[in-house]
């Protein structure tokens, strides 16, 4: 309880003198929340539909640059917000090792969108960020030991958001988000509360979202077999990977 608390007043504190709160702009995250208790615990999917909802009445459709990690995290989220939105995905990952992987992943990305916008007729764009693995390593340095979900996942969502928002604002999109609140390994409340902070530093909106509610995670499953898509067996980086095969090695030895 206190974890959701801990969280909520970050959000709701920068709510106070932003200049994304405006009274009845309900387009943007921030001025839903600001009508909400600020004790309450936050559905990052239910703002997301709040602002749709507004979307829809007001007949305006956004152009979204979204972050993508991989094919299977955009699945479900594309079917999702190309009903509503103009959507381009950013594969920004420079996370991701070895290159091959990185390679692999980015491949399957654009093949997945070839074929959602084939079947669809929607028409997903794609842009691919410099693939810089020696900036995460930088920027994770000191962090090699922290466990998977500790703060070095906390620093590879700030570059992402961070390079996402960039982009947004640079070719003036409506809103900057992330695919990876698909997955239920990824803390939600989280990665939305560290992109109201980047929506704070770049002054360009942030999507929220929890694309894993509503069955959204089931869905993907789905349409990864529909589609045939590749789902890769570790998160990304040089360190999930290695714990990936020490805990196979220690399942063989134990068989």
């Amino acid at each position: 309880m206190k974890d959701n608390q801990g969280r909520n007043d970050k959000v709701f504190n920068l709510i106070k003198n932003n200049s994304f709160v405006k009274e009845n702009e309900f387009d943007n995250a921030l001025s839903i929340l600001s009508s909400m208790n600020k004790n309450q615990v936050i559905n990052y999917h239910t703002v997301l539909e709040k602002m749709i909802k507004n979307w829809k009445n007001s007949e305006k459709k956004p152009r979204i640059l979204l972050h993508s990690c991989c094919a299977p995290c955009s699945t479900y989220t594309l079917e999702f917000l190309c009903q509503y939105a103009d959507v381009t995905i950013l594969f920004a990952n420079s996370n991701i090792h070895p290159k091959q992987e990185y390679i692999k992943r980015s491949e399957v990305q654009q093949k997945f969108i070839e074929d959602f916008n084939n079947k669809t007729g929607n028409k997903v764009g794609y842009i691919e960020d410099e693939y810089n693995p020696k900036h995460f390593l930088e920027l994770t340095k000191g962090q090699e030991k922290e466990p998977e979900g500790g703060n070095r996942c906390v620093t590879c969502f700030q570059m992402r958001l961070d390079i996402v928002a960039k982009y947004a604002k640079e070719l003036n999109y409506d809103y900057f988000g992330s695919a990876i609140t698909l997955s239920p390994k990824k803390n939600s409340k989280l990665i939305n509360e560290l992109g109201f902070e980047v929506q704070e530093i770049y002054n360009v909106k942030y999507l929220p979202s929890d694309f894993k509610k509503n069955n959204g995670y089931k869905r993907s499953i789905e349409m990864c077999n529909e589609y045939d898509v590749y789902r890769q067996c570790y998160c990304g980086c040089i360190f999930a990977l290695n714990d990936q095969i020490k805990q196979q090695k220690e399942r063989e030895k134990n068989k």
